[in-house]
C-alpha cells in the first residue's frame, strides 16, 4: 500500500473517531438542536467522502475493500450541494450504524498495512 493510500485512510479514521466523539453519550435530540454538533459532524462525513474519492482515484485494490463507498461518495456530495435538504435523522442513523463499520474495515485496512 502507498504511503498516499495509508494517509488518506488515517484521514479516514481521525474523521470517523471524531464524529464518534461527537456523539458519545449524545442523543438524536441533542444532535437536532445543536448547531455546532451538527455542523462538525456534517464537516467530518465531507472529509470522509472526499479521502475515499481520492482514495477510489489513487488505491482502487483499497478502497474496493470498504463497503459502500459509492453511498458514502453521494453522502458527502449531498452534505455539501444538497445542504438545504440533509435529514438529520438519516445523519444520525449513519453516525449510529454505519461509522462503526467503515472505523472498523479501515483499522483492519491499516492494520494489513503495517510492517510486520
Amino acid at each position: 500500500m502507498t504511503d498516499e493510500a495509508k494517509k488518506l485512510l488515517l484521514d479516514l479514521l481521525t474523521a470517523c473517531r471524531a464524529i464518534e466523539s461527537f456523539a458519545a453519550g449524545r442523543s438524536f435530540a441533542e444532535y437536532e438542536k445543536n448547531e455546532q454538533f451538527r455542523a462538525a459532524t456534517e464537516r467530518k462525513f465531507e472529509i470522509i467522502g472526499e479521502a475515499l474519492s481520492r482514495l477510489t482515484r489513487k488505491a482502487p485494490e483499497v478502497s474496493e475493500r470498504i463497503s459502500e463507498v459509492p453511498a458514502i461518495i453521494a453522502f458527502r456530495n449531498r452534505i455539501t450541494h444538497g445542504y438545504d435538504a440533509i435529514d438529520d435523522l438519516v445523519v444520525w442513523d449513519i453516525v449510529e450504524q454505519k461509522v462503526p463499520v467503515l472505523k472498523a474495515e479501515v483499522q483492519n485496512l491499516l492494520r494489513e498495512a503495517e510492517p510486520e
